[in-house]
């Protein structure tokens, strides 16, 4: 883990998209976090330890999902699926597949394994699979604020965790999407799905992957905007914990009420021309009880 001197930063951006507004400034005390997100190393000494069964390994219960189909009330996970020619991008089935017994072991479902990706951040985890994970290790899942100050690495107010380029003197600096999303990946970066921990530089702080390969979890329930900066030095928030569990509820779904967490740090699917989300400031709701093949996560110690 690595030690981060706590401070005052300007959280958010006005420059991207609407979620991201306003930039505000907030405090977090020091704490520490993981170097890298978890690898399925990591994982795999937890599972074998507490013998701990993933939310992606255990069938839905019909009464959580009204009119859900019978047959699609299967154990499994989202995996990505790339499409073989141009697609709306509007519409993300074109690229998404629930794909039954795809969990952490299996990410792109039966017939895959981890074989050879003991470095590689864990997948298919759902939030209370990293929750367990955290306490069992004896730490937390950062809040939003302190994963994006963490992230920033001292650049308070850079566009990326680097700077404000996002390729200087053409370097790729994070597993991202480069070409067309969904169908065309020109793997500039080397990478076409996850990729080892530590093989991009580190930002200020020396924290990995903090931007790019997978999404993290964070412990704050979504929220569609940022609170307004306060008027005076005085009344900056101090290590906010985020909005109210009845305000992430999806109300395109108001028959299915499950609350969504906070994830950062975009993934290996965060293109330019879709999901510019690449950037400390970026956020995106996740319903706690989804799990994919870009979704990881790291833990703090405070």
């Amino acid at each position: 883990m690595q030690q981060i001197r706590g401070g005052t930063f300007r959280m958010g951006s006005d420059r991207h998209y609407a979620e991201e507004k306003p930039a505000h400034r907030v405090t977090v005390d020091s704490f520490e976090i993981d170097v890298t997100p978890v690898t399925n190393a990591q994982f795999r000494t937890f599972v074998e330890a507490t013998g701990h069964v993933t939310f992606a390994e255990i069938a839905p219960n019909p009464k959580d999902y009204p009119g859900a189909l019978p047959h699609m009330l299967k154990a499994g996970s989202m995996v990505f699926q790339p499409p073989e020619y141009p697609v709306d991008t509007h519409d993300w089935s074109k690229w998404w597949d629930f794909r039954f017994r795809a969990n952490w072991r299996r990410p792109y479902g039966p017939g895959s394994s981890i074989k050879g990706l003991d470095d590689h951040p864990v997948v298919h985890v759902a939030f209370a699979d990293a929750e367990a994970f955290a306490k069992w290790a004896g730490k937390e899942l950062p809040t939003e604020a302190e994963w994006e100050f963490a992230a920033r690495g001292g650049l308070d107010g850079a566009e990326y965790a680097w700077g404000d380029e996002l390729n200087p003197d053409g370097r790729e600096m994070a597993n991202t999407w480069q070409g067309q999303f969904p169908n065309q990946n020109l793997k500039t970066d080397g990478f076409e799905r996850t990729s080892p921990v530590r093989s991009f530089p580190p930002n200020g702080f020396g924290l990995y992957d903090m931007i790019g390969n997978v999404w993290e979890w964070t412990s704050d329930w979504w929220s569609t905007r940022h609170t307004d900066d306060a008027p005076k030095a005085c009344c900056v928030p101090e290590n906010p914990r985020g909005g109210p569990v009845e305000a992430s509820y999806d109300p395109a779904h108001p028959r299915i009420l499950i609350p969504r967490k906070v994830l950062k740090g975009g993934s290996h699917l965060c293109a330019p021309n879709y999901c510019r989300r690449y950037r400390p400031a970026a956020r995106h709701a996740e319903p706690v009880d989804t799990s994919t093949s870009h979704v990881g996560f790291r833990c703090i110690r405070r």
